[in-house]
């Protein structure tokens, strides 16, 4: 777990920074940091996304996953988290949406990436947290910019990283056999589709509800574990 609360450390620290210049930076200077933001994770996303050959498990996966998180309707969940925190919190921002949409989109960015997943099954399966550490720093800078232009929400965001990765650390260690090379390689396929999304959004080119595609990452492994039971 030491990655992951380095990883969360590293969020807040980042937003407590972009919160403490955020009045210094412009409009214009917000919305072209974003737009280079928004290009960089769908670069991020796009290198993710053909890590794997299986594409029909992929393509599959990304399906189901949106029907499953559909009819969960994960994405107003999330919202409706976002805007708790933000009761809780007392923001008085006077825009009642800044907390939430910060909470929701920097969650979905430093959660759903290959290195989230990756990082957090070297964790709990070998004890190595070099991949969290590294992604540490990316989110850390990553959230100065972000809380510079969506606000205290951000910081939040560590919240869910916290939860998400420790999750996913302590399930390695139970879940050693099914883990193989093979199915954490589809698993980083679907996260990068989502990043690829996440980056459509952030650039105002799409609206897509992201966080419903969430249960298409874990579709693979669901996928491996039946084939194995059945043959």
């Amino acid at each position: 777990m030491l990655g992951t609360i380095v990883n969360a450390a590293a969020i807040i620290a980042g937003s407590l920074l972009g919160l403490l210049f955020s009045k210094g930076i412009s409009d214009n200077y917000r919305d072209i940091i974003m737009s280079g933001v928004g290009l960089s994770v769908v670069l991020i996303g796009i290198k993710s996304a053909l890590n794997s050959d299986s594409l029909m498990i992929v393509i599959f996966s990304v399906i189901i996953g949106a029907l499953i998180g559909e009819y969960l309707n994960i994405e107003k969940r999330l919202e409706a988290c976002g805007k708790f925190l933000e009761r809780q919190v007392s923001a008085k921002s006077g825009d009642t949406s800044s907390f939430a949409r910060g909470f929701v989109t920097a969650s979905l960015v430093f959660c759903v990436g290959s290195m989230a997943i990756v990082g957090s099954l070297e964790s709990g399966l070998t004890g190595n947290h070099q991949t969290l550490f590294a992604k540490s720093i990316l989110d850390g800078v990553t959230s100065v910019i972000f809380a510079s232009a969506m606000g205290l929400g951000v910081m939040f965001s560590s919240i869910a990283v916290f939860i998400y990765q420790g999750l996913i650390t302590l399930t390695a260690v139970f879940m050693k056999n099914f883990l193989v090379p093979e199915t954490i390689s589809q698993m980083t396929s679907v996260g990068g589709l989502l990043i690829l999304a996440i980056g459509l959004n952030l650039l105002k080119i799409t609206s897509i509800r992201i966080g419903n595609l969430l249960p298409g990452i874990f579709l693979p492994l669901v996928y491996f574990g039946l084939r194995r039971l059945l043959m």
